[in-house]
């Protein structure tokens, strides 16, 4: 069940162990899904439940987790040692994982913990540092791991090559049942379905869909509607394999757009060509944001525009594909050779209820990035 090779997970390993020792830390605490799954293979929603995967500084990995992701762990990854804690009232799992600890010999050691995950709650988080506080010495190690993953490997390439693929066949099949009339879960069937079909997988979080005043909203709702004559329909969408994604987004018009969205179009197609410009080593983060906001304040859209127009992607779980490098204001994570990015230029001009978004993945190379998609930069008009 393994996506990767021994040697990719053994590079892995020894890129994590360096990064170690350089800040000092006798071991980690891993709690969230995707440097699990990076490390080891180990792929499960159980981590909505309390899970920990504990790296030593000499390489000794060991998973607790439930009996429920048991057999999970077996055959996903390639951990040979896993802990289980039992599920009963009033049971506190971090009592476990001290006795776990203790018994690795990190009694007193520098630990660091990823808390910056939505695989530990807030709750659980709260009893570790209870636990585990006059235990050992804990830092905060959350940005660890996502610098390591933000670097894509040539497999790892492969895999968002195919998943952008199965993304452009998802956005044909949908719009082939496009057109006035048509229910939107109809649209949405032939995104997921086309997805699942081609050997892709769910994505980390719901398709954004929504047509008339909807289709200016940037999250999933629940809820259908069918498209009128003339209207606009805002789609955000990802093809995943082996969890890894790559997403796209566009706004179609039914029937005749109107001026405001051939100019908004524009706006936004000019938009996405300036960051393409910066994308590239030499720049950071931050100043991919700044091309964008340049053209929008360009075209006097800065009150319809967004704080961020796009981030890192990669293998990601619930309840959100986005990597934590985002394209913010004032971010200095540098622009690097084989990142793979989403770029979305979104518009939300509610004076006149109308939206206007184009987005894609990329992935950066030594100069120019490369989009992934073989999507057209035109805006999608079905009469």
């Amino acid at each position: 069940m393994l996506h990767f090779s021994p040697e990719e997970f053994d590079d892995r390993k020894t890129r994590l162990l360096a990064e170690m020792a350089e800040r000092k830390l006798d071991a980690m605490l891993l709690f969230a899904q995707e440097s699990m799954y990076w490390l080891t293979g180990y792929d499960t929603f159980g981590f909505c439940f309390f899970q920990c995967l504990v790296v030593k500084a000499d390489g000794e990995m060991r998973l607790m987790t439930r009996s429920a992701d048991l057999r999970q762990a077996r055959l996903t990854s390639n951990l040979s040692s896993i802990v289980l804690w039992r599920d009963r009232g009033g049971a506190d799992p971090t009592i476990d994982l001290r006795d776990l600890l203790d018994d690795m010999g990190l009694l007193g050691a520098k630990i660091g913990v990823e808390w910056a995950t939505h695989g530990l709650t807030a709750s659980n988080g709260r009893l570790v540092e209870t636990k585990l506080g006059s235990f050992a010495s804990l830092k905060d190690a959350s940005d660890l791991i996502p610098g390591l993953r933000v670097i894509k490997s040539p497999a790892e390439i492969a895999y968002v090559r195919e998943a952008a693929r199965l993304g452009d066949d998802a956005f044909e099949a949908a719009l082939a049942v496009t057109r006035a009339g048509a229910d939107e879960a109809d649209i949405l069937h032939a995104l997921q379905g086309t997805i699942l079909r081609g050997g892709g997988d769910y994505p980390a979080n719901p398709f954004i869909i929504g047509s008339g005043e909807e289709a200016l909203l940037c999250r999933y709702k629940a809820g259908r509607r069918k498209l009128s004559a003339d209207d606009q329909l805002t789609l955000e969408w990802a093809g995943v394999k082996a969890q890894y994604h790559a997403a796209l987004m566009r706004t179609v018009v039914i029937g005749a757009p109107t001026a405001r969205h051939l100019e908004l179009f524009e706006a936004a197609r000019e938009a996405l060509a300036a960051v393409e410009e910066v994308m590239r080593p030499g720049h950071s983060f931050g100043e991919v944001f700044d091309a964008h906001a340049g053209v929008m304040e360009a075209h006097e859209l800065v009150r319809h525009r967004l704080s961020a127009c796009g981030y890192s992607l990669g293998a990601r779980y619930a309840p959100s594909w986005m990597d934590p490098q985002m394209f913010v204001s004032g971010n200095a994570d540098p622009i690097l050779p084989n990142m793979t990015l989403f770029a979305h230029m979104i518009i939300m001009d509610s004076d006149t209820n109308t939206a206007m978004t184009l987005g894609r993945t990329y992935l950066t190379t030594d100069g120019a990035p490369e989009p992934l998609s073989r999507l057209p930069i035109e805006l999608t008009i079905v009469s």
